[in-house]
Formats: C-alpha cells, structure tokens, sequence
C-alpha cells in the first residue's frame, strides 16, 4: 500500500537518481515498517514550467515533495523516523539542501484500500493475508521481488 509520490520540476531528477530515490524510499519504508516490498510503490510527476506554483506564484526555486501514503497503525515515532530517513537520503542523491525538500506522510485504515483484488491487513497481518491469496497472485506478487 504504501504510495510515495516525488514531485518535482520537469528535468530536475535524472532516470538514474529516480531510480535511486525509489530503491531507497522502499528500502526505508520495508526495513522501518516491516512491510513486504512488493506493497510499496513510488510515482514520480515531472510538473513543467508554468504548471508548478509555490504562495500562488510560478516556482522559482529548487524544491522537490515527496507525498507519502501509508496503512494507519504505525506510531508517530515510526513516521517521523521514515520522514528523516527520507529526507536525508534523498537530499543526498538528489544533491539538494534538505530544507528544498518537503517530506509528508499521511495514514489511511487499510480496511479503506484495497490492493491485489482484497481489503489490506492491518499492520503485522500481512503474512496471514499473503497465505490467503490464491497462489497465481501470491506468485505475481513474489515475482516483483526478483
């Protein structure tokens, strides 16, 4: 479930350091959730000149957002510890000042969000709904960790 999107300004990420910030917002999510990879999903929009404002004016300035969405249950503490991880790390591959990215993560039940063709589990939950899936989908779904 967890959906991170990256917005940022036509041209400002390289193919190579989208694909770095995906690995590592994965990375980050799983390893601070617990959560299997295959839930999580980052998106990236390339917003073009003229379509990106900032207090109602065109942005003039090198600022990148990074939206996330995630299953309730985890603790703020958890959150916040994602929020950092994330913000750091993508400073680092992006080569911005981490006060040009804003990081927001936002919790949804996950009795409200349906992935796979089913309701989610609630956090911790996952195996049992991973063993209830019929096996050509628990079978796509492993293949996505290859």
């Amino acid at each position: 479930m967890p959906t991170y999107v990256v917005t940022a300004a036509t041209g400002r990420l390289s193919k190579q350091q989208k694909n770095e910030i995906a690995a590592c917002i994965t990375n980050i999510h799983c390893s601070v959730t617990g959560a299997p990879a295959y839930f999580a999903q980052v998106l990236f929009n390339d917003v073009p000149e003229g379509n990106y404002f900032v207090a109602g004016k065109p942005l003039s300035a090198d600022i990148l957002f990074i939206h996330g969405q995630i299953r309730a249950g985890r603790s703020l503490e958890t959150k916040q510890n994602m929020i950092f991880q994330i913000l750091e790390s993508t400073a680092k591959i992006s080569s911005m000042d981490q006060s040009s990215i804003q990081v927001y993560i936002a919790d949804f039940p996950g009795e409200q969000i349906a992935e796979w063709g089913r309701i989610l589990p609630k956090p911790g939950q996952e195996a049992e709904w991973i063993t209830s899936m019929p096996d050509q989908i628990r079978q796509r779904m492993e293949s996505l960790l290859n």
